[in-house]
């Protein structure tokens, strides 16, 4: 049977793609997923802080790796990317951070994005979500999403919103709405105590649609052309290989799979296709080039009383937890612990915040390592804005061998400078009159790390990725532009689109779910032939402007 429309990957852009596409009923759209159903039963994917039970385990992630990173010691560094329904929507940390709105002003700064500046992306960011904490000029209200405002209350975080203030820094009281710039209290895709992934915002509503296919368990190991002209995809499920024809291919598979299924199917740099025996379908060098993430660390205290999340991670505590979270939704199994934090400027050259700040309640690795001490609290931090450019390469033709990953961490002198700069800004922060009675001593990095060279050195041994991958199928109109932006279709080929965070030019200053999700909702609009959403010019804040135009009403955390 030919389908109108096969999408590759069931991960966050692609449940929205399938959820939108088929509400025209005359359109018969095909999903394909590598992984396996996100299982109701299954408590690591509904369990807010279940998360670092899926992080790295073979059931929900595909568990990719770094080459040894060059400037980080020879490290290898664990890519967790989710596989199964949602993607890593399914398994990430469920913080929702639309990035700053100069992020895509930098976006429409370059030739052929114009139309991707911010008052085009605010309505598409709207429309997606259902902000609880109150729609408005910025946040949507009657969206499939799901997003909460975190509650962030207790002694150690009233400590930290003090702090930051007593460090200089102001208070915001939406990161999403007009201001970023400040510290508060962060939004979720939690709700009633559950997370709310792509799959349960959009693909399971869509599900009893007859014209909507769902086939999990399969791989698809390349595109199938006519010429330039996609016909359909290859997929392997279990030991047989299947062929599915359609109108058009659509790759959702992300930062990394999208342009390793692409470089198998004959799209990439020709002379690194042909020395592995792939036919060259279009010659196209940017494919896999531009890799950009957000490498993280964290900035560890030991706490002088007993008001710390840390004892809910006690295996002893397990099953108390478990239980509750069971029969009522709520307790520490009802948190993704990232209820708080801010957006900060490193230094007087950026035009906007290019350090990012969590605030977590106990001192612990993202793994659910915990650092030594029965109370701990900390925060993890990085710059956002790095110019480090890394690569996806496949190294063989083989679809099951993961491709080479390079990110090239820490290799530039902007990196490194502020890299210091963001270690300097935490431990100002934490170091400041609010902790008194609190504080009981750094435990990472540590005393002995306190010049530049030090820094660089720890964040070198220490340091992992915050899990953003991305902009790998750029889009733009330049040689090493990937997609064109106004239809997502890959350049030099027909029918075939990309969408997903690989498409972007650069990375956003934030976590990368929400933008992800807005490139898709637009897409479906650019392939239903639909009108797109109206521009909407609204205000944001910018540096130097007035923080006592919009100060934060008294029910926000920071107050």
């Amino acid at each position: 049977m030919s389908h109108d429309v096969v999408i590759v990957g069931g991960g966050s852009a692609g449940c929205a793609l399938a959820a939108r596409l088929s509400e025209d009923r005359s359109t018969r759209v095909l999903l394909l997923e590598a992984g396996r159903p996100d299982w109701w039963w299954d408590i690591f994917v509904h369990m807010p802080a279940a998360l670092r039970f899926t992080i790295g385990s073979p059931l929900y992630d595909w568990r990719y790796q770094t080459d040894p990173e060059p400037f980080m010691d020879g490290r290898r560094l664990s890519h967790a990317r989710g596989k199964l329904w949602g993607g890593s929507s399914s398994i990430n940390g469920m913080i929702f951070q639309r990035g700053n709105p100069l992020d895509y002003e930098k976006w429409a700064a370059l030739p052929g994005l114009e139309r991707w500046d911010y008052a085009h992306c605010l309505p598409y960011f709207k429309r997606m979500e259902s902000c609880l904490a109150g729609a408005d000029a910025w946040r949507g209200g009657s969206g499939p999403l799901i997003v909460e405002r975190s509650p962030a209350r207790g002694p150690l975080f009233d400590a930290f919103f003090a702090a930051a203030q007593q460090a200089g820094h102001d208070l915001t009281e939406d990161v999403n709405g007009y201001r970023q710039e400040g510290f508060g209290r962060f939004d979720r895709t939690i709700h009633r105590g559950r997370r709310v992934s792509a799959a349960r915002a959009y693909l399971h509503p869509a599900l009893p649609r007859k014209n909507l296919d769902v086939r999990s368990w399969r791989l698809v190991t390349r595109v199938l052309f006519h010429r330039s002209r996609a016909v359909g995809v290859e997929a392997r499920h279990g030991r047989s290989t299947e062929t599915f024809r359609a109108g058009e291919v659509i790759l959702c598979g992300g930062a990394i799979n999208s342009p390793q299924l692409l470089q198998l199917s004959g799209v990439g740099e020709p002379e690194h296709l042909r020395s592995l025996g792939i036919r060259v379908v279009a010659d196209l060098p940017g494919v896999g080039g531009n890799l950009q993430d957000h490498l993280k660390v964290y900035v560890q205290h030991a706490c002088a009383q007993p008001v710390s999340a840390q004892p809910a991670l006690k295996r002893r505590n397990h099953l108390r937890v478990g239980a509750e979270w069971l029969l009522r939704r709520t307790g520490p199994g009802a948190t993704n612990h990232f209820e708080a934090g801010g957006f900060a400027c490193s230094n007087d050259e950026v035009d906007y915040p290019n350090l990012m700040l969590h605030f977590l309640p106990l001192a612990v690795d993202y793994d659910g390592s915990a650092s030594a001490g029965e109370h701990g609290y900390q925060v993890i931090i990085g710059p956002r804005t790095s110019d480090a450019r890394g690569s996806v390469r496949i190294v063989s033709a083989d679809p099951w061998r993961h491709p080479s990953l390079r990110f090239n961490y820490l290799s530039t002198e902007q990196d490194r400078r502020e890299w210091v700069e963001a270690i300097r800004c935490a431990r100002k922060i934490l170091s400041q009159p609010a902790w008194a009675g609190l504080d009981a001593g750094e435990l990472a990095p540590g005393p002995r790390v306190q010049t530049d060279e030090d820094v660089i050195a720890w964040v070198a041994r220490q340091a992992d990725t915050g899990l953003h991958p991305s902009c790998t199928c750029a889009m733009g109109v330049g040689p090493d532009s990937v997609v064109d932006p106004a239809s997502m279709q890959v350049h030099g080929t027909q029918r075939l689109r990309v969408v997903d965070a690989s498409v972007f030019p650069s990375i956003t200053n934030a976590n990368i779910y929400a933008p992800t999700m807005m490139v898709a909702e637009r897409a479906a609009d650019v392939i239903r032939g639909l009108t797109e959403l109206a521009p909407q010019e609204t205000e944001y804040h910018r540096r130097g402007d007035a923080m006592a135009d919009r100060p934060a009403r008294p029910d926000t955390a920071a107050a």
